[in-house]
């Protein structure tokens, strides 16, 4: 009896993975052929040739992990945890020195990069008068 409970499952797994094998190649193949030959003048493929080009789009960008960590937020979080850790050790003034370069560097948090020149005018004011010609 348990063995036949095992084969059973054995058997509408399979069937699942050719289902959706199925599906995946079909529906593949329907986007292509709807898309690609009407906006780039590319080929009409078949199915056997979807299956392929998804196949292939997994082998170049990869197969999902058990353990990747949120996409963009989990990259988020461990940024925050590192600088906040890094930041744990300084002191207030050292602190307070890589806020100024930062936003000297980065203009503030929406502003823009601003060059030496604007930063001090009037270090440059007699540079760009006319010097006389002797």
């Amino acid at each position: 009896m348990k063995k036949k409970r095992i084969v059973w499952k054995v058997f509408a797994i399979l069937m699942m993975v050719a289902l959706c094998a199925l599906l995946l190649g079909y529906g593949t193949m329907l986007l292509w052929n709807w898309l690609i030959p009407e906006l780039f003048a590319g080929p009409v493929i078949t199915f056997w040739q979807a299956l392929g080009l998804l196949l292939l789009c997994k082998l170049l960008l990869g197969f999902p992990h058990k353990h990747h960590e949120g996409g963009w937020a989990g990259k988020k979080r461990k940024w925050r945890e590192h600088w906040e850790a890094r930041m744990g050790h300084m002191t207030p003034e050292e602190k307070e020195r890589m806020k100024d370069q930062l936003s000297r560097c980065m203009g503030g948090r929406w502003g823009g990069w601003k060059s030496p020149r604007e930063e001090n005018p009037g270090d440059n004011e007699n540079k760009d008068e006319e010097q006389p010609k002797n």
